[in-house]
């Protein structure tokens, strides 16, 4: 999601801190013995659930942080950027928010400190705290990054009420609501698109293909009914902010979403609140996480630094504010975060425009992991060409 806007989450949580001395007593860095000016850049929309959380930490430790610079960029540009100023020795970025695309992108280039076990001493045990999906989440970062948000995603439908009057219950029901409702349901581009991207990924679980990881040999058909809704489909937009435009205005009776993408258009009155979601049968949450990772080339001190603010990030309290406004919801990726912990903004968010359902459908069906970044990019490529570029 790429929705611009600001926190306005008021007021510090309660700071929950480690003793310097415990959290460093294992590791060969040393907090430095001035505060750092530190540079992060942002290239998934982290910011709007972490933010606040970072800026509690400069305001608690201000014996380690004189300055934070947030930058935001687009994901695919950073690698290549990256990498150039390590080359020059001139690295001006020192932790980096990332989606598993830039991140995969980085562990090909070599880009990122490895983080375990080397560091692992300054870093809370993330077995231990972590939801159970967000730590297989974690095995994305192949020991090169920490996750500091989470959500179960989708694929779910989302529709208008006024117009879909039978809303389809399968994955059959939905190809035949398309062919009665030509141009009507729209997804976007998978490569530009988290509903888009998870709806790919989910679609061989609802269709009960033969092998939901492997978008090659085990896809026959999912990509056969992808080719067949093509036809019903007038065009795919770029990014999912263009199709929830297209939704609020009634140009689209019906698309894919996740649960960040139906909560938080709604609040910001992108998508009517009336807008409905619903689930297929043989429905699989595809979870989603996001990252934190460091460059190569950062000052050992610096990385003390950083080490610490990511398990500060980590506590409870800073966790709760990563509910917003429902933008990756619920958000945290740690346990024991309940949305009674968040701002109060957050809860009156949350309480308008979220969904009872949600709890539900996150306790009782399936979480998988997204597909492994290779296999991510073969599927993407295969949905350019055999499904975006064919005739209708």
């Amino acid at each position: 999601m790429h929705f611009t806007r600001r926190q306005t989450l008021g007021g510090l949580a309660a700071l929950a801190t480690l003793p310097a001395t415990k959290l460093w007593a294992q590791s060969k860095l040393a907090l430095p013995t001035s505060p750092v000016a530190i540079n992060i850049v942002d290239v998934a929309g982290n910011l709007a659930l972490t933010q606040k959380a970072i800026e509690n930490y400069a305001a608690a430790k201000p014996e380690l942080v004189s300055k934070i610079t947030f930058t935001k960029a687009p994901a695919p540009e950073l690698p290549g950027k990256l990498k150039a100023q390590q080359a020059a020795k001139r690295l001006d970025i020192d932790l980096v928010l990332t989606g598993a695309d830039a991140l995969a992108a980085g562990l090909e280039m070599d880009l990122w400190v490895k983080l375990f076990p080397d560091h692992a001493s300054a870093l809370p045990d993330l077995q231990s705290i972590y939801l159970e999906p967000a730590w297989r989440m974690q095995a994305f970062a192949k020991d090169h990054g920490v996750a500091v948000v989470y959500y179960p995603s989708g694929p779910l439908l989302e529709y208008m009420p006024e117009h879909v009057k039978k809303v389809p219950s399968n994955a059959e029901e939905l190809l035949a609501w398309a062919k009665e409702n030509p141009n009507k349901f729209a997804y976007a581009r998978p490569a530009n698109s988290g509903p888009g991207r998870t709806f790919l990924m989910g679609l061989p679980y609802l269709l009960g293909d033969a092998d939901p990881r492997d978008p090659v040999k085990g896809w026959d058909k999912t990509w056969a009914y992808l080719k067949e809704l093509h036809k019903y489909v007038e065009y795919y937009p770029t990014g999912t902010g263009a199709l929830m435009k297209e939704l609020g205005e009634g140009t689209r009776h019906m698309t894919v979403t996740t649960t960040g993408w139906d909560i938080n258009p709604r609040v910001l009155g992108v998508v009517p609140k009336e807008a409905a979601v619903a689930k297929l049968d043989g429905f699989h949450w595809v979870a989603d996480a996001q990252f934190m990772s460091v460059p190569k080339g950062v000052s050992d001190e610096k990385l003390a630094v950083l080490l610490d603010l990511m398990s500060f990030l980590l506590t409870p309290e800073q966790q709760a504010y990563t509910y917003d406004e429902g933008y990756f919801y619920p958000g945290p990726a740690v346990k024991d975060v309940p949305l009674s912990m968040a701002p109060q903004s957050s809860q009156d968010a949350i309480a308008e425009y979220g969904r009872a359902e949600y709890a539900d459908w996150i306790a009782n069906n399936p979480v998988e992991l997204p597909l492994d970044p290779d296999a991510m990019v073969v599927a993407f490529r295969r949905w350019d060409e055999e499904v975006a570029s064919q005739p209708k």
